[in-house]
């Protein structure tokens, strides 16, 4: 990663993205899931709203600070690719949400056990993604043409949202989870958070391995769609994976914070739907800059992304608030 940061220095202007500055950052990441799994996950409880409150707000500050930083050193323009690209992960990331809960429930996931399985699903998902950030990289670094493929990738993932977004979501597992099943034996029943037990003379795997395998294949499902979505943003590779890295950190909290509120966010999908396909048009549109086929004038910068962003995630919020109010009401008179 330090030889693509090295590249994207060149195409970033401001930003010195030294060895030093990578490893700082790590460093600090690190650092951060340390103290969540020493001090949250230290003795397995069910998380509470409060603690749930305290952990998202810490994670946000963390995020913004960040981007303060980023300022600091990078100037105005990359701190605002930064903050849009971290804003359009985040919440991309409530909607997976829902996914999560759908899998934890399916898997009968004992509350005092969920964090431990986010929290080591995630860091999976942090590898993973790291390695598709990458490949992503080398890709449009070397292949103006990706970025087509890109938006219309997005685009057909925004015209998917919006036609499913009435069916009714249940898991299924999926291929690797299968393949688990299938070459390994796994037991009736949960064991702690142990994720295996000696049992019969041979070794079964527990409930609490199977269900980290699926959280964390699920996300990285999830990559395919957001680091598409990011790219579109900034092709800064550092820019790309501290944005990441900042909304998965923040989205074991989250989980627990939001709760069955994310039932009330009727309209996400939509808002998401609507960002992912503004986003694929970028792309395609810098893609046809690039060969020299649009006008300049034609083009749409960071500070109208992030403000249509920002617009956008408003007004499915608000709006869906308002409908769930609305259909409690006529559904407590009924």
């Amino acid at each position: 990663m330090i030889v693509l940061a090295e590249k994207a220095r060149a195409q970033t202007e401001g930003l010195n993205e030294t060895w030093w500055v990578w490893l700082a950052t790590l460093g600090g990441l690190a650092v951060l899931l340390l103290l969540d799994l020493v001090i949250v996950d230290r003795k397995p409880h069910e998380v509470t709203i409060g603690e749930a409150s305290k952990w998202v707000c810490f994670y946000i500050a963390c995020a913004l600070l960040f981007g303060l930083g980023v300022w600091y050193f990078g100037g105005h323009d990359v701190a605002i690719q930064y903050y849009t690209g971290y804003i359009t992960e985040y919440s991309l990331s409530v909607d997976n949400l829902f996914i999560f809960m759908v899998i934890m429930s399916s898997f009968a996931v004992p509350s005092i056990y969920q964090h431990r399985v986010l929290l080591i699903g995630i860091l999976l998902a942090l590898v993973f993604r790291g390695i598709f950030i990458a490949v992503g990289a080398q890709l449009i670094n070397r292949f103006v043409w990706v970025f087509f493929i890109f938006g219309a990738f997005l685009l057909w993932t925004a015209i998917s949202m919006v036609r499913k977004k009435d069916e009714e979501e249940e898991y299924q597992e999926n291929a690797v989870v299968r393949w688990v099943r299938k070459v390994y034996p796994v037991t009736e029943d949960y064991h702690g958070t142990k994720m295996t037990v000696r049992s019969e003379g041979r070794r079964w795997l527990t409930p609490m391995a199977v269900v980290i395998v699926a959280i964390g294949s699920a996300d990285v499902m999830f990559a395919v769609d957001s680091i598409p979505a990011i790219f579109g943003i900034t092709q800064d590779p550092f820019l790309v994976f501290v944005a990441n890295a900042f909304a998965l950190m923040g989205l074991r909290q989250l989980y627990f914070l939001l709760g069955g509120l994310v039932d009330k966010l009727i309209y996400l999908s939509v808002g998401l739907a609507v960002i992912l396909g503004f986003i694929g048009i970028k792309l395609i549109i810098h893609a046809l800059h690039e060969y020299h086929v649009v006008p300049d004038w034609l083009e749409i910068g960071n500070l109208m992304s992030l403000g249509v962003i920002l617009a956008v995630l408003a007004v499915t919020t608000v709006a869906s608030l308002a409908k769930s109010k609305k259909d409690a009401q006529r559904a407590a008179r009924s």
